[in-house]
């Protein structure tokens, strides 16, 4: 699961809303919910995430700031699982973007990999340049492939 604007879900403190004011032709706006450029906002947010499914973090589920994966060994697991991490999220009101969403797969693209029943694997669509790069033959190239592959 993808979630819908990640940090313009978590609505600021009324203490805060006065730090995030800023002035256009038109005139002074505020934003009422937590704004990408704030500095602790990635922080925050990942703090809310794992808050929500701490019991259930590395039972069943992984999350990674807005993604979030849910796994087991059954469908009929999977079926209690998903229930248990949506209703959470329905009660902070945090909202999944169902285009982004997968349910129901036996293998999906979790940040640059491939899970399945089968484990983890590198996607191979990822590490494709690199599979095809050609071999080095002076120094200058052999340094842009090293640094390219950092």
């Amino acid at each position: 699961m993808d979630l819908h604007s990640g940090y313009h879900q978590i609505i600021m403190k009324t203490e805060d809303i006065l730090k995030t004011t800023f002035i256009t032709h038109e005139g002074h706006y505020e934003f009422l919910v937590m704004r990408f450029g704030i500095t602790n906002a990635p922080s925050t947010f990942q703090g809310l995430i794992i808050s929500i499914f701490k019991p259930f973090l590395r039972n069943f589920v992984l999350v990674f700031f807005d993604h979030t994966i849910i796994y087991n060994k059954s469908w009929k697991d999977h079926v209690q699982y998903v229930d248990k991490v949506l209703k959470p999220l329905e009660e902070k009101q945090l909202y999944a973007k169902t285009s982004k969403c997968f349910f129901w797969v036996q293998e999906v693209e979790y940040l640059g990999h491939i899970v399945s029943h089968e484990g983890v694997k590198v996607d191979l669509k990822k590490i494709k340049s690199i599979k095809e790069w050609k071999i080095p033959t002076i120094l200058k190239h052999l340094q842009g492939f090293l640094g390219m592959t950092r």
